[in-house]
């Protein structure tokens, strides 16, 4: 992997820091990193391998002169949308964390272990999926690919990590300032606003994307999210209904084969995924893998995995490996 020219947009959130462990966890070979931030956060030093950077103000100028390859945005979607725009301009390959370009269908959607075969040479934009969705993904793809997909009920037990910082403190502190309800002693059925059809726009975003990363509009999806107090990683409760039979340890042998996917499943020694065992974990962790007796071709599993690691930080720094042996 040649060595390239790196910026982190939003360099001092949960997302960016983490971004910049990820980049040192997995020595990433770039020549040359530079640091984003707001004008407040600007002059402040940050640590890098061992290498001291100092945080520049993005302004639409940032990027000149420093012949930067990819710039990783994990600062917000108001962030993305004003500046991807300008770095993709001045020929920046563009990985982004906002929900802005997600659904544009000119835009990859991308975990690498599924559809990194989904960037080309010319995709400039590269969307990072939402964090449900991602280990999600990572779960149902060996499962489509050996079984095909019919129908999926997600429902989500989501950290408050996936809020930021305010949602830490709610959590942290008992306060009631990111939430509309405490979270410290509550689960919330609410993530994001609620749009007109009832959901709330993390529900669809896991509903559209699913569709969209799988390419398979004819699965039937629906989820629930809630907001749990826990710290941080994600769990989901998925209902899957194939389209073929099976047999259940052809369920697990599927899953222990799966690229980045980790099974914990014996419930005779209460063994099974926790959230608490998957922070600071790149893996997703699966369980609970039992059949549906409900339904003909139907099993019920339970998914953990670090919803700020492989769910936003890892998965970008993964997408940006493969657009840097894409310019080799």
């Amino acid at each position: 992997m040649r060595k390239v020219n790196l910026a982190v947009v939003g360099a001092t959130g949960m997302v960016g820091s983490t971004i910049l462990q990820v980049l040192e966890d997995r020595d990433f070979p770039y020549e040359n990193l530079y640091l984003f931030s707001s004008a407040k956060s600007a002059g402040e030093k940050l640590t890098v391998k061992g290498v001291e950077y100092t945080l520049e103000e993005l302004t639409e100028t940032c990027f000149d002169g420093k012949d930067i390859d990819i710039a990783m945005f994990a600062a917000g979607g108001a962030v993305s949308k004003k500046f991807a725009p300008i770095a993709n301009e001045k020929g920046i390959v563009v990985v982004d964390n906002s929900a802005n370009f997600r659904m544009d269908k000119n835009i990859p959607l991308v975990i690498p272990e599924v559809n990194a075969d989904t960037l080309t040479k010319d995709s400039m934009l590269i969307s990072n999926p939402n964090c449900s969705t991602i280990q999600s993904i990572m779960v149902l793809k060996p499962l489509y690919d050996a079984f095909g997909l019919k129908r999926v009920i997600y429902n989500t037990y989501q950290a408050v990590s996936g809020s930021g910082v305010k949602g830490v403190r709610d959590l942290e502190e008992g306060t009631c300032d990111n939430y509309p309800y405490p979270i410290s002693k509550n689960t919330l059925p609410h993530i994001d606003d609620f749009t007109e059809n009832g959901y709330t726009k993390e529900e669809m975003k896991m509903i559209d994307e699913t569709h969209k990363i799988l390419g398979d509009d004819s699965i039937k999806v629906t989820a629930t999210t809630v907001r749990v107090p826990v710290k941080n990683s994600h769990a989901v409760s998925m209902n899957i209904e194939f389209e073929k039979p099976f047999e259940l340890d052809e369920v697990f042998k599927v899953l222990e084969n799966a690229p980045g996917v980790v099974v914990e499943d014996n419930v005779a020694e209460l063994i099974y995924p926790l959230q608490q065992n998957a922070d600071g974990n790149d893996n997703v962790f699966v369980g609970r893998i039992r059949r549906d007796f409900s339904l003909d071709n139907g099993i019920n599993l339970w998914c953990v995995s670090d919803n700020i690691r492989k769910g936003a930080a890892t998965n970008t720094v993964q997408i940006a490996e493969v657009v840097v042996d894409r310019l080799q």
